[in-house]
């Protein structure tokens, strides 16, 4: 690049020209050197709006004018700006930027990029383990662009474009068999025929010219019992999508409303949003898109919900660490009869690897079924069973035990275990807020621990310390679910009890599948007569869970009696646990719901074992390898436990 010199900045040994006034008045431009613009491109990524005193820094350094530095930031921020609205709109729009309308430079907010990089550094970041409070804690989030700032009216006329036309995407995917779906003759599921995709939907700029890019397409349809405005309702607000889906969404935030809807509803509402999707394991990185999403009522009782990314330079410190894109992806909810809605899904997107999958995971998620749509829509289901349980006003003493006095009181325990629930889940992130440390030892897999402070009023206050492992059994998901849901084995897992009975003294149902429900549990022959364990099983086609945690009584009491359960202290433990993905040659296992078949028929199972301890009530505390060494001996004995009494190799 040749900039402009101009006529100031060569006096008083500001760094003007070296070849003197003479040498300026002859050569009207100045063509940087390598060094001057590789250092330049350097301070660029560190700092796009340097200030005036580091421009003068880099003017002594490089032996130039402070204007030159100051232009050559200007123009450059302006092309990185073009760059990339050309790249969204071929991308997205699916127009050559020469048909688009001339643009002027998009104003972008101006971003203090100096306030340093996230508050973790991901997953497996080395063999030893950091004494010293590790950055971020459960609720930690990446700082991300346009928080409170506005967007320039040129982006969101772009975003604007790019919403219509993926919904228009997304509804002939919703809508259309052949040529663009076909059923899989090993396992029933709708498969994506590529080469009638791209001929269809062609683009000018696809990441599939990477050979380390993977397509993942899914479309799976099932009943749900909600009605379709409730549904958009939640999707529309993303504290309320988070709340839905625990399991799969870490993390969740609306950065800007850039429509709100026609006539204060949501048809027509555009949103950007941040969300970050996880598989509960921490051998699995989390998932994170710059995203928008758009609403659209298609007719009476009708609507189509789509998401598709939105993406940031790469050289902008807000871009995904583990690059995923999302292709049109979204839902298609249509009212029935009785409150009852169909939900057509469709998920697609682009992932490039950077580091390979691992094993254990690799056919879960290479087969498209660990972030896929049948795994959304099982969720779905199962979580809006519970919803309805919840609005269900009457009691029964068969489902409560006789204990549990109230609807009120019922409601309190659900809302208390959704609580538990949700903590567990945040506990296995593997976000920027969580940095894991691989402890050795164990199995090949190892245990991974972090640790983070608590302040939230509804955890001990302190330092948590949070450890799992995952192993694989030669054992049917829903037999280890069996086995660790029914509180008569128990003891035969849980080294806390020391073999001593427990029994269910309180049972709610969340849903028609005897698995989904939350219990009360109390323990025989122990001197903690005063403590109970509050848990909550989940159980549908794409995996279950078991999680627990102890609860005083005057806790219990205080939910059973239908008052605000919000301050009641939880730090639950647990299980999660999936099919291994692999293609089982005949199980026997046969289901008329599509979901079922392909999630259901499996070799083995992915189990993760997940605890926590609180290692100080002191925020300020440092962790000691004592408390690393218990909770690393602790998972190490429930894990053999668990293998001795399902029959399986301990090693």
């Amino acid at each position: 690049m040749e900039y402009g010199s101009g006529g100031g900045g060569g006096s008083g040994g500001s760094g003007g020209d070296p070849d003197g006034s003479d040498s300026r008045r002859k050569k009207r431009y100045h063509r940087h050197t390598a060094h001057q613009i590789q250092r330049l491109e350097g301070m660029f990524k560190e700092c796009p709006h340097p200030d005036e005193k580091q421009r003068l820094q880099l003017s002594r350094e490089l032996s130039l004018a402070p204007r030159q530095i100051k232009f050559w930031f200007q123009n450059r921020r302006t092309q990185m700006k073009l760059d990339r609205v050309s790249s969204i709109a071929a991308k997205y729009i699916g127009r050559p930027i020469s048909q688009l309308p001339p643009v002027q430079p998009v104003h972008i907010s101006s971003l203090d990029l100096s306030m340093g990089s996230f508050g973790g550094q991901g997953m497996g970041s080395g063999p030893s383990l950091d004494l010293d409070l590790l950055p971020g804690s459960s609720s930690a989030m990446p700082i991300m662009p346009f928080q409170g700032t506005g967007i320039s009216d040129m982006d969101k006329s772009l975003m604007a474009d790019v919403a219509a036309n993926a919904l228009d995407e997304l509804l002939r995917l919703l809508q259309t068999n052949e040529p663009l779906w076909m059923k899989s003759t090993t396992d029933g599921r709708d498969v994506l025929n590529l080469e009638s995709y791209e001929r269809i939907f062609p683009r000018a700029n696809s990441h599939l010219k990477n050979p380390n890019v993977r397509i993942e397409a899914s479309r799976d349809s099932g009943v749900v019992i909600m009605n379709s405005l409730a549904l958009v309702d939640i999707f529309m607000d993303s504290n309320k999508w988070m709340e839905l889906f625990p399991t799969i969404v870490s993390m969740a935030r609306t950065l800007e409303v850039l429509s709100s809807g026609m006539m204060g509803g949501h048809s027509g509402s555009l949103q950007l949003m941040y969300g970050e999707l996880q598989v509960l394991s921490p051998l699995v990185p989390t998932r994170e898109f710059y995203f928008l999403r758009y609403c659209q009522q298609i007719e009476q009782g009708s609507w189509a919900i789509v998401d598709v990314s939105y993406d940031f330079p790469r050289d902008n410190q807000f871009a995904p660490q583990n690059p995923s894109h999302r292709l049109p992806s979204g839902c298609l909810i249509q009212d029935m009869p009785n409150g009852y809605s169909k939900v057509t899904w469709v998920e697609h997107v682009e992932i490039e690897d950077k580091t390979p999958t691992h094993r254990l995971y690799r056919d879960l998620i290479h087969r498209g079924l660990a972030f896929g749509a049948e795994r959304w829509l099982a969720t779905l289901q199962r979580m809006c069973e519970r919803f309805a349980c919840l609005m269900v006003k009457g009691t029964s003493t068969r489902d409560l035990g006789g204990v549990i006095p109230s609807p009120d009181g019922k409601r309190s325990m659900m809302k208390l275990a959704q609580r538990m629930v949700n903590n567990f889940c945040a506990s296995i992130s593997t976000s920027n807020g969580h940095r894991w440390t691989t402890l050795s030892g164990l199995n090949e897999v190892g245990v991974r621990v972090t640790i983070h402070k608590n302040t939230d009023p509804g955890q001990p206050n302190g330092v948590v310390l949070s450890a799992a492992t995952t192993i694989w059994l030669p054992v049917s998901p829903q037999n280890v679910f069996n086995f660790f849901r029914d509180e008569r084995t128990r003891p035969q897992w849980d080294v806390l009890s020391n073999g001593n009975a427990v029994q269910e003294v309180a049972h709610i149902a969340n849903g028609p599948h005897p698995g989904n429900c939350i219990s009360v549990l109390r323990a025989f022959n122990t001197s903690q007569n005063n403590m109970l364990i509050l848990q909550e099983s989940c159980i549908d086609s794409s995996g279950s869970l078991v999680i627990y945690c102890p609860v005083d009584l005057p806790a219990i009491n205080i939910a059973m009696s239908g008052e605000d359960p919000s301050y009641i202290p939880l730090l639950p433990s647990g299980f999660t646990i999936s099919p291994d993905g692999r293609q089982d040659q005949g199980d026997g296992a046969s289901s008329s719901s599509s979901t079922t078949a392909s999630m259901g028929r499996s070799g083995g199972s992915l189990i993760t074992v997940v605890f926590q301890i609180l290692v100080s009530s002191l925020p300020s505390a440092k962790l000691n390898l004592e408390s690393v060494t218990t909770v690393n001996n602790l998972i190490g004995n429930t894990v053999q436990q668990i293998k001795a009494a399902l029959n399986c190799p301990s090693s």
